[in-house]
């Protein structure tokens, strides 16, 4: 049974590899030309994933198509989530200074979403040895395994202008990982000597990196919910990266809401219980009027609050779903008003001192509000409904804040996935891929 693993949902005995080699053939015979049509095992693409949290990005890359060799986290109560719902022999529990990459060769994607602490840029922090900036551990990993390529994730704030000095140092070094810093070189020395690399002439390892703010909203999520996402592709597989086309968009939501109404009758909503446009968005109404006549925008809508929800019973009902519990003492503050039903949820939080933030609310029509309950969270981060979520609420709605949407994942990993494995077939015919000398 060594190639198989137990599915706990299905109770039955799986095989990924031979589960891809099924998938290629029926693609095969039905006339689809096959890229990947390998014995099995060749075309399963491992993982390893650091800074996994409550496992949104592992999620969506394993229904994508790859296997996690290992998924390592710090915080106890991820790090039993994680366990719950990938198995603990998967879970390395504890501090990434503590994990060895011994056995792991053959990795071929690294993901995770590695804490940058930000910190003022004025002062002297040493590039490698700052041990509230996780971005070095993710390269060490890197340049250690040099797998096929990494995604990572982090908070859209990375972009902001203050901190563009310091979001090029990282984009650099995961461009050249096997540079590193001298012992006590602080990172903005250490960046001008980057800068003076040339990508062309460095013989050493090397990654094509592309980065790009996304809103989980434009791939169906129903949240509105921007990201950075780093993805770096190494140098001698020449495979250019670009980021999945947006599926979902608010011009859609529009139309189906004010041109057409589809989105009422849609969740059985009368006149009087439908939202009223205001001057504003009538413009815009009627700005797509005149841009796309009598056709709809071709995308589909925005996902709303109420199509991830309306099914669900109230949570202060008499159910039978157990992580649907209401919790007492949502209020509304300035800049914290809650989620509207028939929009996108705000991006969900992960609050401070143990009490999540204001947008973790939903706002009816009469101004009320009630704060989500973790299982209505794990919708709108697109979780499956049998996802466990380990801790106390309070933990649960943490680990959920901080999660990447699965279905925002899950695109990028088909992307990625695609892409490595029309390279298979190319590789062999172009040349060997390259085996760097690891830096000392």
């Amino acid at each position: 049974m060594k190639d198989f693993t137990f599915d706990r949902n299905e109770h039955i005995y799986t095989s990924t590899a031979f589960a891809e080699l099924v998938k290629d053939a029926v693609r095969f015979f039905n006339g689809t030309p096959v890229h990947t049509l390998l014995p099995p095992g060749e075309s399963v693409m491992k993982t390893l994933e650091l800074f996994s949290g409550a496992g949104g990005l592992a999620k969506g890359l394993e229904l994508a198509g790859f296997h996690h060799v290992k998924l390592v986290e710090f915080n106890k109560h991820a790090c039993a989530t994680l366990q719950a719902n990938f198995g603990a022999e998967k879970v390395f529990a504890g501090d990434i200074r503590d994990f060895s990459y011994d056995g792991l060769n053959g990795v071929d994607i690294i993901a995770g979403g590695p804490p940058c602490q930000p910190f003022s840029l004025g002062g002297k922090h040493q590039a490698d040895q700052d041990h509230r900036d996780m971005f070095p551990y993710a390269i060490n990993a890197i340049r250690e395994l040099q797998p096929k390529a990494f995604i990572f994730e982090n908070v859209k704030g990375l972009l902001r202008s203050s901190f563009a000095d310091y979001f090029e140092y990282i984009v650099l070094r995961l461009t050249f990982p096997d540079y590193k810093p001298k012992f006590g070189l602080d990172w903005q020395l250490h960046l001008q000597l980057l800068r003076k690399l040339r990508y062309e002439t460095h013989q050493g390892l090397k990654y094509k990196v592309a980065y790009q703010l996304v809103n989980a909203a434009d791939y169906g999520v129903s949240q509105s919910r921007e990201r950075v996402f780093v993805v770096g592709i190494r140098d001698d597989l020449y495979v250019e990266w670009a980021f999945p086309a947006p599926t979902h968009s608010d011009s859609r939501l529009l139309w189906d809401k004010f041109v057409t109404g589809e989105y009422w009758e849609k969740h059985g909503l009368v006149h009087d219980q439908r939202e009223q446009p205001n001057a504003a968005i009538q413009k815009q109404v009627n700005a797509l009027k005149t841009r796309y006549g009598l056709f709809p925008p071709a995308l589909k809508p925005w996902q709303t609050v109420r199509d991830a929800l309306g099914h669900l019973p109230d949570p202060r009902s008499d159910h039978a779903i157990p992580d649907h519990l209401f919790r007492d003492g949502a209020r509304v503050y300035p800049g914290h008003t809650g989620s509207d039903h028939d929009l996108p949820a705000k991006t969900l939080k992960a609050g401070g001192h143990g009490v999540p933030g204001g947008e973790n609310m939903l706002r009816y029509r009469d101004g009320s509000v009630r704060y989500f309950t973790v299982h209505e969270a794990k919708l709108l981060q697109t979780f499956p409904t049998n996802f466990y979520i380990e801790g106390a609420w309070g933990e649960a709605m943490r680990q959920i804040g901080n999660a990447v949407p699965v279905k925002l994942a899950q695109p990028l990993g088909q992307q990625l996935k695609t892409l490595l494995a029309q390279k298979k077939v190319m590789s062999s015919v172009l040349r060997e891929p390259i085996s760097y000398q690891k830096a000392s």
